[in-house]
């Protein structure tokens, strides 16, 4: 008998060790496509700022790349289920 709760126990473990590792593989990629998206158009604003003399570009290219990785990641994360795929949408009312 002990053999069949160690087993579900070693299960239970093993699940739960793959969600996190699920979990930390999508933070590592949230963190890439912020810094992707602030290096991508900050370098697309300093150039064109180099180009027209206009240093306040490079920041503001910064910004408009963190807001773009953002709303990426908010369309691509934001209604995940637990099982990585798009949850149903849940009616909103006064009862719980």
């Amino acid at each position: 008998m002990s053999s069949g709760n160690d087993a579900s126990t070693q299960a239970q473990k093993r699940a739960a060790a793959e969600g996190r590792a699920q979990g930390l593989d999508i933070g590592w990629t949230v963190f890439s496509y912020l810094l992707a998206g602030m290096a991508a158009y900050g370098a697309i604003g300093w150039l064109i700022g180099r180009a027209v003399h206009v240093s306040l570009l490079f920041p503001i290219g910064m910004l408009v790349g963190l807001a773009i990785s953002i709303g990426f990641i908010i369309y691509r994360y934001g209604k995940l289920g637990a099982a990585g795929s798009r949850a149903p949408q849940k009616e909103m009312t006064g009862d719980r």
